[in-house]
């Protein structure tokens, strides 16, 4: 294993019998994320178990860190806590090249190149998959007023809203003369 340009590379060819295991921190940057608005509160902690299986690798792991979030409905920002759990196989780049050759077991597998394996990457692609496509401060959360743009958890808000879109109001009138 070699670690250089912030890669952590694995060569597949000098993993062991009884494999490898890490005890790792990350320091990403928040441009890594797939959420933009989001940042860093601690570096990602991952416990990585890394065995070849003839020409397969399995990578199991674990990986938690703590990040900032702005929710989504409220514009508040909150901390997240990440715990995420995986357990990913890798196949060589022949078989990617090969693939109406794989067969049904192989479809969610992965494709390790150069006889090399990237364990930054793979937990930078792990926790991206673990942030939630719309950051909520609480699922209670019931985000902003869309007439004054108060929090409406506040109670603060007093507004009126119309909840009939006036754009269908000649078809709600449509409606009702066809009955």
């Amino acid at each position: 294993m070699r670690e250089e340009d912030n890669l952590m590379l694995i060569d597949v060819n000098d993993i062991p019998r009884e494999g490898l295991d890490f005890d790792q921190d990350f320091d990403f940057v928040s441009l890594d994320l797939v959420e933009e608005e989001a940042a860093f509160l601690e570096p990602v902690h991952s416990i990585l178990s890394v065995k070849k299986v003839g020409s397969e690798v399995l990578v199991k792991g674990k990986l938690t860190t703590r990040l900032s979030f702005i929710c989504s409905r409220c514009l508040q920002p909150f901390e997240y806590g990440v715990e995420a759990v995986f357990d990913l196989a890798y196949l060589p780049e022949e078989l990617d090249e090969q693939k109406e050759e794989l067969d049904q077991d192989d479809m969610d597998k992965f494709f390790y190149y150069h006889q090399q394996l990237d364990l930054r990457e793979i937990v930078l692609e792990q926790l991206n998959l673990s942030i939630p496509l719309r950051p909520l401060c609480s699922e209670e959360c019931e985000g902003l007023c869309p007439v004054c743009g108060q929090l409406v958890q506040d109670g603060q808000c007093g507004c009126q809203v119309n909840s009939s879109d006036p754009r269908l109001e000649k078809l709600k009138s449509f409606l009702r003369d066809k009955r």
